[in-house]
């Protein structure tokens, strides 16, 4: 795909697959393109050229709600709940989006709020929650669409080891469930825990594909994104960087 901004080219001949069932990781400095092509995948933005493919079907010309009921959904970096709704109540909107019916869209998000551990706090205003709360208020409104395919942006940012930790376990859950995923992220412990493979982007151009162990190896990965201090702790089997 190709998505241009004026003079800009921000995303250019940029092309990938996902398998059905993978968690695929999207890695790359800030201003590589990541966004944009989220952006463009779920019909935010239009591109200037190339396909986008679901299931063999073209998502190109379809608006991000008819995108998300035909089975792919995404997450926002800055999350953005209903603050002044319940969280039953958000979960309840984003299931209206796959049916109409308010009864079903009720028990969809009752459940899907008991899978993301916010049970307990299913009748709290959204204003109320901490930031890993708010998270998981993202991926539970998501998950109510009933989708194929996530699409997470930079879903562990701002997160503690420990509430990273959680959010991998939560995660490998939904990925079990038969939901492919697709996730930007700058945490690489949980980026290398998830992947099964990873694509780099910088300049809009996609620089390296494959599995984690490989592509953290690769000379132009880490110049362009790592760092020499990461490709040196990779080499020598130093595991502390990654947490």
């Amino acid at each position: 795909m190709c998505k241009n901004f004026g003079g800009l080219k921000a995303v250019s001949e940029v092309s990938f697959e996902l398998e059905h069932g993978e968690i695929l990781g999207i890695i790359g400095p800030n201003g590589a393109g990541k966004t944009t092509v989220f952006n463009t995948i779920t019909g935010f933005f239009k591109p200037d050229a190339g396909e986008i493919r679901l299931s063999g079907e073209t998502l190109v010309n379809l608006k991000p709600h008819q995108i998300c009921q035909k089975g792919m959904v995404r997450t926002f970096q800055l999350v953005k709940p209903f603050l002044q709704l319940t969280v039953l109540d958000n979960v309840v909107v984003a299931a209206l989006n796959r049916t109409k019916i308010v009864k079903e869209a009720h028990e969809k998000a009752l459940e899907t709020i008991d899978f993301v551990g916010l049970g307990e706090k299913r009748d709290n205003l959204a204003t109320g929650l901490t930031l890993p709360d708010r998270k998981r208020l993202e991926l539970a409104r998501a998950l109510a669409t009933g989708p194929k395919v996530l699409l997470l942006d930079e879903v562990m940012a701002g997160l503690t080891p420990t509430e990273v930790d959680a959010l991998i376990r939560l995660l490998t859950k939904v990925n079990q469930k038969g939901v492919t995923i697709l996730l930007i992220e700058h945490v690489m412990r949980g980026l290398m825990a998830l992947s099964k493979r990873v694509v780099v982007l910088n300049y809009g151009v996609k620089i390296a594909e494959g599995i984690p162990e490989e592509v953290v190896k690769n000379r132009l990965v880490i110049e362009a994104y790592l760092g020499e201090e990461f490709g040196n702790a990779e080499s020598s089997g130093d595991r502390s960087l990654l947490r």
